[in-house]
């Protein structure tokens, strides 16, 4: 597909099963190759059962990619008919197709008698995972899976396609962030309000969308035998280490160990802004009123930097990025068109990361790229894997491998900054690792309260959200914007396209912060554990991968309140 900003890409490793040039977009291709695997599997003794499931990874990356491929393009040109086109068939005619054939394939190996003579420890992992597979698969969940995948791409479309004119210019409103940096309050005021107005005029829809969703969810938990969508939400994330009751400890531990630091931390804002009462618009200009940081003012001058920054850092990771670079597997730079946010993509069958964000020139996009850039790490060290489920790690650690990559490539801001500058870059992350915690708690507790009060009206959703923001929003004074404030959650595209998946934020933000402390004790050795924790993909159990990164499994007050304190410390010197 043209569209996309790489050129093609030849997989990791010759294909031996799928046949080269396959159309991965015409379900009459890719049929006889589910029909060959499943027709394979009962005549398989112990090695050709692990030989059948290289076959059967082979073909799931080859569709994995076909996926990514598409998925990248309508991102990066939601204004393209073609790019949403080809999307939307592959969502509505391949994906319905696979799900069934994947089900089955998992069913077959369940069953075979010679999966007990496999390695029980190179394989619990992936009985575990097919075990849950098979039993949440439900045929009449298909058609409501693919509605719930297009109600998230028109979400994706018009969240990207919001602009608002600001003097003049059209602006994204990815753009508009950078002028609540600036230290002329008024202006900040009026780039706020213009935002928040023009998400207002959306707001109807932005509901209408969810209420359809939910519905949507509803039913699906429904039909897999779940009481809520919750339930059926953490089984089917493979939630095998914690609990929704653990989730509740994790809230109660933001509430009691970081949203005292947070009201510490506005207070002195506060008062060196010289202000009364902080407003919204109040929360990320500099409190010292010294110019906004301006780390970049070319997306090319971010790449290049940043490079210098894995040069210092280790010479594992540079090569690692650089490769990036030359297969042009970044697109960066914020646009007309572009969908909002960022993630990184692996191309599955190639092996190789891809990073999308939207770049305007400011400190939170370094953060961004070097936290993309930590999930690329962890697909690159997973390159050597070739069962095709162990090189996607839960997602968990997958935000382990990002966020310490924040942590670890922010001492290096000197490539970006004077020291002095850098010094403030480096608070102003901290301070926002404090800020995102009690975000984290809102987003998570509020997914659980809708998930567990079916029939629910959009008052009553409207009234638990206000609820949660008076018990982790701070002290900003919303007066006369209440209503921006009752519909802010309609931003946080997890709620909308992955539900659930946000608590992984701060369980991963506790293990990141360990990682650093640990690097602060003997960087050598930090990076090392990284880097070989990473290596193992998603091959070993949660609590395991955490070990060997150095890390502790576990997100309560005991394991808080240290890593708090040495932030706090931190942001003292």
């Amino acid at each position: 597909m043209d569209l996309l900003p790489f050129a093609s890409l030849p997989a990791h490793k010759p294909r031996r099963f799928v046949p080269p040039g396959i159309d991965f977009g015409d379900w009459e291709r890719i049929q006889p190759l589910f029909d060959q695997l499943e027709a394979r599997a009962p005549r398989c003794d112990a090695p050709g059962i692990e030989a059948w499931l290289l076959d059967w990874s082979e073909l799931s990356a080859a569709l994995d990619e076909e996926s990514s491929r598409r998925y990248i393009a309508m991102t990066c040109h939601t204004d393209n008919a073609e790019a949403e086109k080809a999307y939307l068939h592959f969502v509505e005619n391949v994906e319905p197709q696979i799900k069934p054939r994947q089900f089955r394939l998992a069913q077959a190996y369940l069953s075979h008698p010679a999966r007990e003579t496999l390695s029980r420890d190179r394989y619990h992992v992936l009985d575990r995972d097919m075990r849950v597979q098979v039993e949440l698969f439900r045929p009449e969940n298909v058609p409501l899976e693919t509605e719930e995948t297009k109600l998230g791409q028109e979400y994706q479309k018009l969240s990207g396609s919001l602009t608002v004119t600001f003097r003049g210019e059209e602006k994204t409103l990815v753009q508009m962030g950078r002028y609540l940096e600036e230290p002329d309050r008024a202006l900040r005021q009026e780039a706020w309000e213009l935002v928040a107005n023009r998400r207002l005029q959306e707001a109807e829809q932005f509901e209408t969308t969810f209420d359809q969703l939910l519905r949507l969810r509803e039913r699906i938990a429904g039909n897999a035998g779940f009481a809520s969508y919750r339930d059926f939400a953490f089984r089917k994330l493979g939630r095998f280490d914690y609990t929704p009751e653990d989730c509740g400890k994790f809230h109660a531990a933001i509430e009691a160990e970081i949203m005292p630091v947070v009201r510490e931390l506005q207070s002195q804002r506060r008062g060196q802004l010289g202000l009364d009462t902080l407003r919204p618009w109040d929360l990320a200009v500099d409190p010292m009123s010294r110019a906004p940081l301006r780390p970049f003012e070319e997306v090319e001058q971010m790449v290049g930097r940043t490079q210098k920054i894995f040069d210092d850092l280790d010479p594992e990771l540079a090569d690692g990025y650089r490769q990036m670079r030359a297969l042009r597997l970044l697109d960066l730079a914020n646009r007309k068109g572009k969908a909002p946010g960022g993630y990184q993509a692996t191309l599955a069958e190639a092996r190789l990361p891809f990073i999308f964000m939207n770049a305007v020139g400011l400190q939170r996009d370094v953060e961004t790229l070097l936290h993309e850039a930590g999930h690329a790490f962890h697909a690159l060290a997973a390159r050597g894997e070739d069962l095709y489920p162990y090189r996607n790690a839960p997602i968990e650690f997958c935000e382990v491998a990002s966020m310490s990559m924040e942590l670890l490539g922010n001492e290096f801001l000197e490539h970006f900054y004077a020291a002095p500058e850098a010094d403030r870059a480096r608070r102003t992350h901290l301070e926002g690792i404090i800020n995102i915690f009690p975000w984290i708690a809102t987003v998570d507790a509020f997914q659980h309260w809708i998930y567990t009060h079916p029939g629910h009206t959009r008052t009553a959703r409207t009234a638990a959200w206000l609820e949660l923001m008076d018990r982790f929003g701070g002290a900003a004074d919303w007066a006369g914007h209440e209503a921006a404030r009752a519909s802010l959650w309609h931003r946080q595209l997890h709620i909308f396209l992955n539900p659930f998946y946000y608590i992984e934020y701060g369980i991963a933000q506790l293990g990141a912060l360990q990682v650093w402390a640990n690097s602060r004790r003997g960087r050598a050795t930090a990076l090392r554990n990284y880097k070989q924790s990473l290596g193992l993909g998603g091959s070993r159990p949660l609590p395991e991968l955490f070990a060997a990164a150095g890390c502790k499994f576990e997100f309560g007050r005991s394991t808080m309140a240290p890593l708090v304190e040495l932030v706090r410390q931190e942001l003292r010197n």
